[in-house]
């Protein structure tokens, strides 16, 4: 293998290494997601790396991260699904090499290209099992044939960071049921000391700590905790 394959092999090898530190790490899904958008311009020598993710509730795709600071690129910006070439990627759930985006008639940011300086961009489908979750794109600011190494490489970066956001997102949801169990057992304790207490049937001491949440403008479990912390000082 030649001394600049070679160099360029370890490079893509440590840019891996880094990015799954990154996911088993505990840092913000943010944090992650710009190290990861950071790192692979960096060893793909592109100019901009950026980051897009489906959402599901408004169906279109947003950037959720990218590395450049350039202000117009900064600005929120969505695309419907299967709208432009990030739409087209993630509908067809397969990779796409534009060797010119300002000659692209799918690519919808042309004005924006141009002020920048961009011109060739990989896209690379982001999966989890057979669902595409968003899309990853590195662009040059010269014409580019990108390699299948090059491919290679965004599409396992890409997985990569599919995986950590599943992963992120299966933690919030399991911490939101877990929060909402807990919430739940402290409105049934809390309602089971106002019906022994003041001789309530079950009904009336939930609207009453439903009543209380809404005239104080506080959650029914902060409430909750509020009557069972006064029950508990006064045994």
């Amino acid at each position: 293998m030649p001394t600049k394959a070679k160099a360029s092999y370890a490079k893509q090898i440590e840019a891996l290494k880094e990015i799954s530190t990154a996911i088993s790490s505990d840092r913000y899904i943010e944090d992650v997601l710009r190290l990861i958008v950071t790192v692979t311009a960096k060893v793909m020598d592109s100019k901009v790396c950026s980051l897009w993710l489906i959402d599901e509730k408004e169906n279109c795709l947003k950037v959720r991260a990218t590395q450049t600071m350039n202000k117009e690129y900064l600005k929120e910006r969505s695309l419907k699904l299967g709208e432009g070439v990030v739409g087209y990627v993630s509908r067809r759930d397969k990779p796409a090499i534009t060797l010119d985006v300002l000659k692209e008639p799918r690519y919808k940011e042309k004005e924006l290209a141009k002020k920048m300086g961009l011109r060739s961009m990989l896209s690379v489908p982001m999966r989890v099992k057979d669902k595409v979750i968003g899309v990853i794109n590195c662009y040059t600011s010269y014409t580019h044939k990108f390699t299948k190494t090059e491919l290679d490489l965004l599409t396992t970066v890409a997985n990569q960071a599919a995986i950590c956001i599943e992963n992120t997102e299966l933690m919030v949801r399991s911490k939101v049921i877990q929060e909402e169990l807990e919430s739940r057992k402290l409105v049934e304790r809390a309602k089971g000391i106002l019906m022994r207490e003041y001789d309530l049937l079950e009904n009336e001491a939930f609207s009453r700590i439903r009543k209380k949440s809404m005239d104080s403008r506080r959650s029914m479990r902060e409430i909750a905790e509020a009557i069972i912390l006064a029950y508990e000082m006064k045994k």
